[in-house]
């Protein structure tokens, strides 16, 4: 074996896990963060965890990726350490498959079917039928499709050509000697823990050892060992992953570990005591590709049936390991416990990343909402403690708004697909006017306060007014919450038609005061509040209406908005028309006569 043969061995690995990477990326934009979300809401029942483990797993080829998933999500306090036991025993049986498809790098006979399995023969049409929807594909999803069979296609490719550069190693007596060494069962499972360790992912390491068996001199007795210890160096990830995570996370990286470590170890001397007494024959046998995946996922199914009933000692060991403290009893503000779904874990899934700054912003949008609401209680009744309230609320809205700001830009440089640039675009706009619609809610509480220090009261006709205004205000705040919250695009029409009504009621409530002013009917001191809470009503108002419109903006193309938004540059829609009659008749103010 020469120079060139090794430097093709490491073109062939380079382009492998080159594949195995642009791959594993298609796949995860492709689910769009779909599959991490169902993993987090259907976890209840321990079974199911563990079948969606196996499942997102063999779809996203990755049990690094979903048990780094599940310690984020054990982290925010998503899911509970008990829930990410079944996905962790799930994943470890998912990633069997990737053992399977590379198997077919093995794949022998003349039969033109057999022939079409492999890898040479249907790794060029892939690609090429890639690269086309690739170039041509217009959706997003289509070109996330393509990179999921080009990444496939080079994968394979990269197998084929590694396989081919270490067949040579086979005549190599030194080559064979080192392949004995490692069939000692304490190195050779040392050599499969390092390996899979430093690349990070057990099935670009048991692509390698695929590929080094094609060559003839791989034995099942060099194979075992080496498959049984990149079951434990896979762990590392999670491990990497919950360093200076909360107590729980970490607990939930060493279930992963404990398992796999429990299973490899009762394996191992298991297996090599009955050989001992039995002396199996196969031992000495070259082993194949397709004998390595069925060894992997023969033992990982085992594993599964026999740890299953008796896994909750994996959560008990976990406990031993990291005991509770007393920090863990504290209760921590609302504020600093719900942001903790922004876990920075999940950026590398910016589909589940977004729809977890999704969640974190309709708690801002109800902390916002409950803020004014309560304001606006106080000018009826005020009360000190609800008044320290309001601000607490304004004071975790800012809080919402810091975190999200930040994270969503962080978010904003991985590879986002264009409808969830779009998502984010929308989300950084309206956690702004959540906050500043927050801030409007502390005016409206000074206000009242004003009011109550200084024994100053609307007058009757003053009331009866502001009551309508409220009650519009109100209602543009809860149809744009909820717009937000379910994406409820037809509910989002509604919503500039008020904000044109409270615009006129802001209008006619001031005129209203002055010809008040004018008959001694109301104090100058009394204007001064009036007018700061109608201003604050209607930017209120004003923000609402960005909320909704981002919304419709974001859906223009699905939901056909062009027309709506045209229409309300001049306000000259007829439908938009018709809608603001109908609400200045139903938020209408008392006759002018009777001021």
């Amino acid at each position: 074996m020469d120079i060139f043969s090794v430097l093709t061995m490491i073109g062939g690995l380079a382009l492998f896990l080159y594949g195995m990477q642009v791959m594993g990326d298609g796949l995860k934009k492709a689910s769009g963060g779909k599959l991490e979300m169902i993993l987090e809401k259907l976890t209840s029942n321990k079974l199911m965890a563990v079948l969606l483990g196996a499942g997102v797993t063999a779809l996203i080829q990755s049990s690094s990726a979903t048990t780094v998933m599940v310690v984020g999500f054990v982290n925010s306090g998503i899911m509970k350490l008990s829930q990410a036991v079944g996905v962790i025993l799930g994943a470890n049986v998912g990633a069997t498959l990737t053992a399977w498809l590379l198997s077919l790098t093995g794949v022998e006979g003349s039969n033109f079917f057999v022939q079409l399995l492999k890898p040479s023969s249907f790794s060029p049409i892939l690609a090429i039928a890639g690269v086309i929807l690739l170039t041509m594909g217009k959706r997003e999803r289509q070109k996330n499709i393509a990179s999921v069979m080009i990444g496939f296609a080079v994968l394979m490719f990269g197998m084929e050509t590694m396989s081919g550069a270490v067949k040579p190693l086979a005549e190599l007596p030194e080559f064979t000697n080192i392949l004995l060494v490692f069939s000692n069962p304490v190195l050779g499972m040392l050599v499969g823990l390092v390996i899979t360790a430093i690349i990070q992912s057990s099935g670009a390491s048991i692509g390698i050892l695929q590929a080094l068996c094609l060559s003839g001199a791989v034995s099942y007795s060099t194979a075992i060992p080496i498959i049984m210890g990149q079951n434990v160096g896979t762990c590392v990830t999670a491990i990497l992953s919950s360093m200076g995570a909360s107590k729980n996370a970490r607990r939930a990286a060493l279930i992963h570990l404990y398992y796999n470590i429990i299973k490899t170890v009762a394996f191992m001397v298991v297996f090599y005591a009955l050989n001992a007494i039995f002396h199996f024959s196969f031992m000495d046998r070259p082993i194949n590709a397709l004998g390595i995946a069925f060894i992997h996922t023969a033992f990982n199914i085992a594993a599964v049936i026999i740890m299953f009933p008796v896994s909750s000692i994996l959560e008990k060991l976990a406990y031993l390991s990291i005991p509770a403290g007393e920090e863990e009893m504290e209760v921590k503000e609302p504020a600093k416990r719900e942001i903790q779904i922004l876990d920075a874990r999940f950026l590398n899934t910016p589909g589940l990343a977004l729809e977890q700054c999704k969640n974190a912003a309709v708690d801002m949008a109800n902390y916002a909402r409950e803020a004014l609401f309560l304001a606006i209680s106080l000018l009826d009744k005020f009360s000190e403690k609800e008044s320290e309230r309001v601000i607490e609320l304004e004071e975790m809205v800012d809080h919402y708004e810091d975190g999200l700001g930040a994270y969503l830009v962080k978010l904003s440089s991985k590879h986002l697909t264009e409808k969830d640039s779009q998502e984010l675009s929308v989300l950084l706009h309206c956690i702004g006017d959540f906050e500043r619609i927050s801030d409007h809610a502390i005016n409206i509480m000074e206000s009242a306060k004003e009011m109550y220090e200084k024994d100053l009261y609307f007058s009757r006709k003053a009331q009866e007014e502001l009551a309508i205004f409220t009650r519009a205000v109100k209602d543009i705040i809860n149809t744009s919450v909820l717009v937000f919250e379910e994406e409820n695009l037809e509910l989002a029409t509604t919503v500039e038609p008020l904000e044109e009504v409270i615009d006129y009621l802001n209008a006619e409530i001031k005129k209203r005061h002055i010809k008040r002013l004018r008959k001694g009917k109301c104090t100058i001191e009394m204007g001064f509040v009036l007018s700061d809470l109608s201003t604050n009503y209607e930017r209120v108002s004003d923000h609402c209406s960005n909320i909704a419109l981002c919304l419709l903006q974001l859906n223009a193309e699905t939901f056909g908005t062009h027309e709506y938004q045209g229409s309300l540059s001049g306000k000259g829609g007829e439908a938009f028309k018709m809608e603001v009659k109908r609400l200045m008749e139903q938020y209408a103010l008392p006759d002018k006569k009777q001021i």
